[in-house]
């Protein structure tokens, strides 16, 4: 940009600027408020002088109050919360609810104004008795109260130890321009409303310590309480954090005071003190001057958004030095406050540039540093960490690895994504992650310099205004002579991945031609390095690379060329980055054997092992050796064996499999597996099974990746082949015909909230002697009243039936598992413990019914229901019919007690009634309780991780 044409944008720029704050400046309110601590109410009496800033005449005015977000069970907030697998607020009692009470709404001649609320519950409306014209004001007199909840449910509210952490607690301007922004309380901190002049006069304990975002410009005391008058300016909201101990301290740096409660114990306060100097240094040297009297910088604020991953382990192994700890600690939530303070981006739909900032300065600070930190710390000198290729990643390499994460799992969102339609883990940590490691490529594309300038002139000029993504983006095109379109083209507006290789090279005397290889189309620049001896001795930069292209480098006798051999670029895959130029032999990677699951090191091919103990009642206890190639980060190709020795059988056991998942889009028909596996165990004392089974299924989901509801399509050639004990006389072990082969296929459809459950599926199974259909539909159900319904039903018709036993019929109480599905740890017993394990499948009945009734060769049509008592303690109840070949159908019923401790996962049933009488007054009742237990390590995982993903 030609020096006179840049002095021309920046003084129109401020020009703007100040008109804006013009315009900003007549958004003002004031604030009487007294805090109950009793009743745990906040009186508010609030004037507002609304000023209209659009070109329309307006007839009502919206207000945020998303204090009311606790009100019940069907506001926004209370729906995310179900989203997310948290029934905490759905199950609240009424005296924990937080909930807005408006007294009166007024006009400035103290006539009232009609008001109502929105469909979420936390929106505002007020209908005026006559039109605002544009560029006019109102003034509006509200008096109401607000119920504040405890902090169980967010850290919103009030605490058990006597404190109260208030934020977006009181009445806020919702934001209109050309169309109303209405944005509920979602817990995603992202208030939308407008930059306003704000006093409170604040009342409160006596007992209690203030400190607030607003500035504190006078205090008092009168019996049993203080008070404080609160002043923000060009601020969008004050938090108020009371305390019943003294725990903030100010601290004053050249450049800005911090108000702050974040402390490291291990770490001297000097220390601290010097450290926040440092950061305070390096924010005014990369960001610019902050605006206000003081930067809020809380440990509440931290919680919300810490730093993920190893710095949220207990102190006594965290594995950082302290001051490195505390340093970004302090840093993040520095940044952060200062960001939402005084860049006013729309933080639903344009969240992620303020994230792009505070992350790209975060990976700056390690870089100028720390740049040796490792992501493991201390851990990565520790013999047997120290190999492991995850402790070989330098500290910022967790940006790339944890947007890998969801990337690689096909749940990759782009980063203009509104910040209410992002699953929870791209919102808290990929998408953020992805916005700072943006501005890092862009930054050693263009170069830094240019990058850090950009970020400065953005803060610098449109600090405290209303301000949108356009805007950088025309700062940072200025800045540069290279197209860059392609970074808010591909790399912002879209979830396409990236992702290149080294297709070939072609040798001449002095000239090197590189073929590049662009694998999803993203049109994006890329960079080349040679490398000899492993080290970097040339760098290149090539773009505009649609699908394939051919360059032409010198050669200055490289013996490997590296894609992206820095990883300044969130790429993908990396495992084909790389090209030998010493021939064929030389090329082949080598096998490296690593203890447990690591990350992936692309020049290698990774085999990782690690011990197993598996237990059935015929194996024993046993213990095994798994190989995998399956690293932290998914990977299209998987294989997983695990050969094992049972010491009871005196034989080897396992399993083997390969699979092969193809991701196909990110809606609809968005996955495709195939895989082949097999297995050999033991059903019965001296009786082993083997299963050879190829499998092909598909995936189908909706467009929001938020919903639960998914569906799947499968095939599968189940190929059982056994070997009896010739003593065991069993109708499951039928010696006439030890071996079959089943086709099944079998349709799904769930949506798996934990207010509303759904989900059946049509299984078709088709054999040498049969042929057999089924139909289940499960719902589950929890009531406003914490009433939770369960209801499933079955239904199974053999088309055709010659067997000569019960094995492949449709069961009452406890299927055969011909298929070998289930994790029985006793499947062929009849008596003991091990028989009373239930797996709710077919009939799903609890009780032990007379043989006649426990199986059908015909069809069988049931169904299951419980409802609860008080929190997990259930009444259960079953009721079907059963229809043999050559007997008329038989009604058959039982009933009981459901302790339901975790669903699916470890449940007790203990029976009452049924056909065979009451069962409790009957002998030996302990061998009729039945019981649910789920020991799969990769099953139970799922039961924690599903809220993120």
């Amino acid at each position: 940009m030609a020096p006179k044409f840049k002095s021309f944008f920046y003084i129109v720029v401020v020009l703007m600027l100040i008109m804006g704050i013009k315009g900003h400046a007549q958004y003002e309110t004031s604030l009487t408020v007294n805090l109950n601590e009793y009743t745990k109410e906040l009186e508010i009496k609030q004037e507002f002088t609304y000023y209209n800033n659009s070109n329309y005449n307006l007839g009502v005015l919206y207000f945020n109050d998303w204090a009311n977000a606790y009100s019940d069970k069907n506001t926004g907030l209370a729906k995310r919360f179900a989203q997310e697998f948290k029934k905490s607020l759905h199950l609240a009692k009424a005296d924990e609810r937080g909930i807005t009470t408006i007294v009166s709404v007024v006009d400035d001649a103290y006539n009232g104004l009609q008001w109502g609320r929105t469909e979420g519950k936390d929106i505002l409306k007020v209908t005026l008795n006559k039109m605002l014209p544009p560029k006019e004001t109102t003034k509006i007199f509200i008096t109401y109260k607000v119920k504040l909840p405890p902090n169980k449910f967010t850290p919103y509210g009030y605490d058990p130890k006597g404190g109260y952490y208030l934020k977006d607690w009181y009445l806020t301007p919702a934001v209109y321009d050309g169309k109303w922004a209405l944005y509920s309380n979602k817990n995603l901190e992202d208030l939308h409303t407008n930059v306003t002049n704000t006093v409170i006069d604040f009342k409160f304990p006596d007992s209690l310590y203030l400190a607030s975002n607003f500035n504190v410009t006078s205090s008092s005391s009168f019996p049993n309480g203080q008070f404080a008058q609160l002043r923000g300016n060009l601020q969008r909201g004050g938090e108020i954090i009371l305390k019943t101990n003294d725990e903030f301290i100010t601290h004053t740096t050249p450049y800005m005071t911090f108000l702050t409660n974040i402390k490291a114990p291990r770490y001297s306060p000097i220390g601290q003190g010097l450290s926040i100097n440092k950061v305070a240094d390096f924010i005014y040297n990369n960001l610019g001057e902050y605006p206000h009297e003081k930067v809020l910088v809380s440990e509440l604020d931290y919680n919300k958004d810490p730093l993920y991953g190893l710095n949220q382990l207990p102190s006594f192994i965290r594995p950082y030095e302290e001051q490195f700890q505390f340093e970004m600690k302090f840093l993040k939530t520095a940044l952060n406050s200062i960001l939402k303070e005084s860049m006013f981006l729309n933080p639903r739909k344009e969240q992620w540039l303020n994230s792009a900032i505070a992350n790209y300065l975060m990976i700056a600070y390690v870089e100028q540093y720390y740049p040796d930190q490792k992501l493991l710390g201390k851990l990565s000198r520790i013999w047997g960490f120290r190999s492991f290729e995850l402790a070989k990643m330098d500290f910022n390499d967790q940006y790339a690895f944890l947007y890998n994460l969801t990337a690689r799992k096909n749940l990759d969102q782009a980063l203009q994504t509104p910040n209410d339609s992002l699953i929870k883990f791209n919102q808290k940590i990929a998408n953020k992650y992805k916005a700072g490691l943006g501005l890092a490529y862009l930054a050693d594309y263009i170069g830094k310099e240019k990058v850090d300038e950009s970020i400065k002139t953005f803060y610098k000029y449109y600090k405290l205004n209303t301000v949108k993504v356009l805007d950088f983006e025309s700062i940072l095109k200025r800045s540069t002579t290279q197209d860059i379109n392609w970074f808010f083209k591909d790399y912002v507006s879209t979830d396409r991945k990236i992702d290149f290789k080294i297709k070939k090279v072609k040798k001449t005397e002095d000239s090197l031609l590189v073929t590049i290889k662009n694998k999803e189309g993203t049109n994006v620049p890329i960079s080349v390095f040679g490398l000899k001896n492993d080290s970097v001795i040339s760098e290149y930069w090539f773009s505009d690379i649609a699908l394939e292209k051919t360059f032409t480098i010198a050669n200055n006798q490289e013996d490997k060329l590296v894609l992206n051999y820095d990883q300044k670029i969130p790429e993908f895959n990396q495992r084909d980055n790389w090209k030998s130029l010493k021939g064929f032999l030389s090329s082949n990677k080598k096998l490296k054997f690593t203890f447990f699951k690591d990350a992936e090191n692309p020049y290698f091919n990774q085999v990782f092992y690690v011990p197993v103990l598996n237990f059935n009642v015929y194996d024993g206890w046993v213990p095994g050796m798994r190989l995998y190639n399956k690293t932290l980060l998914e990977r299209p190709f998987v294989y997983d064996f695990s050969p094992s020795y049972s010491f009871k059988e005196k034989a080897f056991v396992g399993y083997g499999k390969f699979s092969y998942r193809k991701y196909l889009s990110k809606s609809g028909l968005y996955v495709a597996n195939y895989a082949i596996g097999a297995s050999t165990s033991h059903f019965n004392v001296n009786s082993r099974y083997t299963s050879i089974t190829p499998s092909f299924s598909l995936g189908f989901r909706p467009a929001d990746l938020i919903s639960n509801k998914r569906e799947f399509l499968s095939f599968r050639y189940v190929n059982i082949l056994r070997d009896f004990d010739p003593s065991l006389q069993n109708l499951a072990n039928d010696p006439d015909n030890p071996d079959y082969s089943v086709f099944n296929a079998r349709y799904i459809n769930r949506n798996n909230g934990i207010l509303d459950y759904n989900s059946w599926f049509v299984d078709f199974q088709l054999a040498g002697n049969f042929s057999k259909l089924s139909f289940e539909y499960e719902y589950r159900k929890l009531f406003e009243n914490n009433r939770q319904l369960n209801l499933r039903f079955f239904a199974g018709k053999f088309l055709s039936n010659r067997t000569q036993t019960d094995f492949f019929s449709f069961a009452l109480d406890r299927p055969t598992d011909y298929l070998f599905d289930y994790g029985y740890l006793g499947r062929s017993e009849d008596s003991g413990i091990y028989s009373q394990q239930i797996i709710i499948a077919e009939g799903g009945f609890k009780s032990f019914l007379d043989k006649e009734y426990r199986f059908s060769n015909n069809w069988m049509a049931t169904v299951n229901g419980s409802f609860n008592l008080w929190r997990w303690i259930e009444l259960y109840g079953d009721a079907g019919l059963v229809k043999n070949n050559g007997f008329s159908e038989k009604f058959v019923y039982d009933s009981g007690v459901r302790l339901n401790l975790v669903t699916d996962y470890f449940e007790l049933y203990l029976p009452l009634y049924s056909n065979n009488g009451w069962e409790v007054s009957q002998p030996n009742y302990g061998e009729k309780i039945r019981f649910i237990i789920t020991v799969s390590p990769k099953t139970l995982t799922g039961l924690f991780t599903r809220k993120w993903f």
